[in-house]
């Protein structure tokens, strides 16, 4: 019983955070973008992602797709996974911060993808905000 509260607090939760990515009301010297922070687990069946692999990665894959700009950071995580088990692990944060439209969703969808398949991960957990951005 607990376990389906707390799916039906996770699911409430995603909606109501969709619903207000087209609340925001800008400044006029802001636009509306939206906030992107991926979350990549380093941690592989037959070892780990390393820093090598992570820069080429962000090399080929990530940058291409958006080459004005981008944020890192490195973070040490845990989640639960399909099977159950805790895992603990380092992790690459992405930032990236992007008008909110069709190329862009795709291009998201295609880092998130293009990580899962290369090394071999069960997830990459995506937070999707609405910011409001000046520069």
């Amino acid at each position: 019983m607990p376990t389906r509260i707390a799916v039906a607090i996770v699911v409430l939760l995603s909606l109501s955070a969709c619903a207000s990515l087209q609340d925001a009301k800008c400044k006029s010297n802001e636009r509306l973008a939206v906030q992107d922070t991926l979350y990549f687990g380093t941690g592989k069946p037959n070892g780990v992602v390393t820093r090598e692999e992570w820069a080429g990665f962000l090399e080929a894959i990530v940058t291409p797709r958006f080459p004005q700009g981008l944020t890192v950071s490195e973070a040490e995580g845990q989640w639960r996974g399909g099977d159950g088990s805790l895992v603990r692990e380092s992790t690459h944060v992405l930032y990236l911060v992007h008008p909110d439209d069709g190329p862009n969703e795709k291009f998201v969808t295609e880092i998130v993808s293009s990580y899962k398949a290369q090394f071999e991960q069960e997830a990459v957990l995506r937070v999707k905000t609405s910011a409001c951005v000046s520069f």
